[in-house]
């Protein structure tokens, strides 16, 4: 078993990425295991803004459906399958880590829910074989940066134990804002502002400003109206640890959406 010394958080943008080849992320995805991560990891935990619960919830199935949680998008995209094997013991294991070491009085099982688009999508590209079991835990929209990276930090043995620890979100997240070109339109100049700011400070290891993003970060609610997108970047950034150095492994946009994705290192 390989031990894992890197967290990942990812922006997995429209759910176009599924099949539009003009999309400049799709070949950063695509590229993953043999650019980005060269290892195969003994299951992946995946933390998607697309399961929103009260209380933590990991999903523990023997084999994981496909939720196509999305409305008109072409036909061809809800025929799309990744039945990736399920991850039980991964999924008790998350649970046991956030009650015990994270000191969470509730934690629960879904044994009924697959991967919604935020996780199948990107894995679907990362790594089409589907044979890696992935488990998914859900953020908390009513908590903030600070207990998501909590959470993560409660997770961080996961790493020695093969799992690899992604969180899929998206840098920018204002759907209310789509169409405009985030380069000429100054009129959407705070997603550019956002995206850099949020670079800057993952990349000088100011973490606490991120946890605090909201007090800041400029532009926090047009950036996020919602925080969910941005809370699995939280987790992948406390599972890291303190010590963690980040590196930008993408960047790129579809009108006010960024695609811009970050790996955490830390050592072993």
């Amino acid at each position: 078993m390989e031990k894992m010394n890197q967290t990942f958080f990812l922006s997995h943008g429209t759910p176009r990425l599924s099949i539009d080849d003009s999309l400049e992320a799709r070949d950063f995805f695509k590229s993953w295991s043999h650019k980005v991560f060269q290892h195969k990891p003994k299951s992946i935990l995946v933390i998607s803004a697309h399961w929103d619960t009260e209380f933590p919830s990991v999903n523990t199935v023997l084999r994981n459906t496909t939720i196509h949680d999305f409305n008109g998008f072409p036909e061809p995209m809800y025929k799309l399958k990744y039945e990736a094997p399920g991850a039980i013991e991964l999924g008790k294991r998350v649970k046991e880590l956030l009650m015990v070491g994270g000191g969470m009085k509730r934690v629960d099982e879904d044994t009924n829910r697959g991967l919604d688009h935020g996780a199948w999508i990107p894995l679907m590209l990362m790594y089409p074989e589907a044979d890696i079991p992935v488990c998914q835990l859900s953020v908390q929209s009513s908590q903030n940066g600070s207990y998501h990276y909590n959470m993560g930090k409660s997770l961080a043995p996961l790493k020695a134990e093969g799992v690899l620890i992604i969180g899929s979100g998206s840098a920018t997240h204002n759907l209310s804002k789509r169409g405009y070109n985030v380069f000429t339109d100054s009129s959407v100049s705070w997603a550019l502002e956002f995206d850099l700011w949020l670079r800057d400070s993952l990349l000088q290891g100011r973490y606490g400003d991120v946890n605090d993003w909201e007090e800041k970060a400029p532009n926090p609610r047009m950036a996020h109206p919602w925080p969910e997108h941005l809370y699995p970047l939280h987790v992948a950034m406390g599972a890291a640890g303190d010590d963690a150095k980040a590196e930008q492994i993408h960047t790129s946009w579809t009108s006010t959406l960024s695609y811009s994705s970050y790996r955490f290192t830390s050592s072993l």
